[in-house]
């Protein structure tokens, strides 16, 4: 994903930025706990298709994988 365009994105939610996921292929937000889905190369920017992160997510832990 483009750097440029995840500094551009906020989380709709919360306003905050978010972090790129690789592993997940997800754009998260810390702040509002949501993680939202990239598919083909678009960012799903939209609430309820966002997944809800884990308390270790959300905390900046190494979460288990799915």
């Amino acid at each position: 994903m483009d750097k440029e365009l995840i500094a551009m994105l906020v989380c709709p939610v919360s306003h905050s930025e978010l972090t790129f996921d690789r592993e997940r292929n997800e754009l998260k937000s810390s702040v509002s706990g949501l993680a939202y889905p990239i598919r083909d190369g678009i960012p799903v920017m939209l609430e309820k298709e966002a997944r809800v992160m884990t308390t270790e997510e959300k905390l900046g832990k190494a979460a288990p994988a799915p």
